[in-house]
């Protein structure tokens, strides 16, 4: 389907006499016309050149076009330039949709061989009428392309979180829909937290697009609700491996998937967005291991998010104490003697506390990762000891701090 859409925007340089692209409404590159060895430096910018070298657009950049209503557009539509986003150059977007939905968007830069094209009302100019009747042939092919990735994606939430009845159902029609990759090689990825609502117009928006999909070895992606303690959706990805020590293509699939506009949360009051972490499971053969699969990857994503030295992308077998310490019921709390610390008085003293359990209470280590004097060191844990009621030369009070200060990361 690929070449498809690659012979469709052909089409429609050949119709314009331009360049153009396509790109999902994500912005994630589809494909691209060719560009003429001698006026390459006339024809791009730098947004056109980031969107074909790195296959997608910056926030920014989506920020400024979508500022212009192109997710709304029903017919072409002219945008300015505008230097300060790297846009330098004006854009024709000829809106890609289906059935009153927009899937995606193919852009022409807007240079004097398209001055002359009138935008004002239906299509009077036969080349603009061909490039819109190949646009809505685009259309109908993400749009089929959208409903075949949803009804993977529902097989796989389903055999994710479904109920024992119906993942034996789910898992046999999604290993006939894979094919022979449905026994190969596979890892589950989560990312979180992930934005799964719909978009403005109320279709779903379960994944990442289906240029990403394609691009990065996703077998199947679905959104999967209630996933973080504070019920926070996540992405579940199924990605193809080509082989069970290889974890290469799920860190480029992590990669894009981290880059989406769907990934990472909203602000909380005064503060920055919330990141994307992805946590990978421990690859499996075939679709038999699924459930357990998809709790390991949750645990590697909220590991990655409680500690920035395993993320942003972290694996099952790296994250050391995580791994129980994620299976801890949310309402478990911290322990009473703990709680003390974790008062934002106290942070200073807190992170004093786990360096120095960390680094296996040698003083000369923790007062060396913290670049503070002994004397200061001994005063704070002395501090903490009071605050906790913890004995520091007790191992099981040892145990039970370090493992009280981890788990509130979580």
């Amino acid at each position: 389907m690929r070449g498809d859409y690659q012979q469709l925007v052909d089409d429609i340089s050949a119709a314009l006499g331009a360049p153009a692209t396509l790109e999902d409404r994500d912005f994630v590159l589809i494909a691209f016309g060719a560009h003429g060895d001698d006026d390459v430096e006339l024809t791009m910018d730098p947004v056109r050149t980031r969107s074909i070298l790195q296959r997608r657009s910056t926030a920014a950049v989506r920020a400024w076009f979508e500022a212009f209503g192109i997710a709304r557009a029903q017919a072409p539509l002219r945008i300015p330039p505008d230097p300060a986003a790297g846009v330098f150059k004006g854009r024709i977007c000829l809106p890609v949709r289906h059935r009153g939905v927009v899937h995606g968007y193919v852009w022409l830069l807007d240079d004097e061989q398209l001055a002359g094209l009138d935008l004002s009302g239906p299509p009077a100019d036969p080349r603009l009428a061909q490039a819109m009747e190949t646009a809505a042939r685009i259309g109908a092919l993400l749009a089929a392309e959208a409903r075949a990735e949803a009804e993977l994606g529902e097989l796989l939430r389903e055999l994710l979180i479904g109920r024992p009845a119906g993942r034996d159902a789910a898992r046999a029609a999604l290993r006939e829909a894979l094919g022979p990759s449905g026994d190969g090689p596979l890892v589950l990825m989560a990312v979180t937290p992930w934005r799964a609502a719909g978009d403005a117009e109320g279709e779903e928006a379960e994944g990442a697009g289906s240029a990403l999909a394609a691009q990065s070895g996703v077998a199947a992606l679905c959104a999967v609700p209630d996933s973080l303690p504070d019920g926070s959706p996540a992405l579940a990805a199924l990605i193809r491996l080509r082989a069970m020590a290889s974890p290469a293509p799920a860190r480029t699939a992590a990669d894009r998937l981290l880059r989406s506009p769907r990934a990472g949360g909203p602000p909380a009051a005064g503060a920055a967005p919330v990141s994307a972490t992805a946590g990978l499971a421990a690859p499996r053969r075939g679709l038999t291991e699924l459930s357990a699969a998809w709790v390991e990857a949750l645990s590697a994503a909220r590991a990655a998010a409680a500690e920035p030295r395993l993320g942003p992308v972290a694996e099952w077998a790296d994250i050391g104490p995580y791994r129980a310490l994620a299976a801890l019921p949310p309402e478990a709390g911290a322990d009473p003697s703990v709680r003390p610390l974790l008062a934002a008085a106290h942070a200073e003293l807190a992170r004093t506390a786990e360096a120095f359990l960390d680094c296996a209470g040698q003083a000369g280590r923790t007062a060396a990762a913290l670049g503070i004097h002994r004397q200061t060191l001994y005063y704070r844990l002395a501090r903490v000891e009071q605050l906790t009621g913890l004995d520091l030369d007790e191992g099981e009070d040892r145990l039970l701090l370090h493992m009280g200060l981890k788990a509130a990361r979580l």
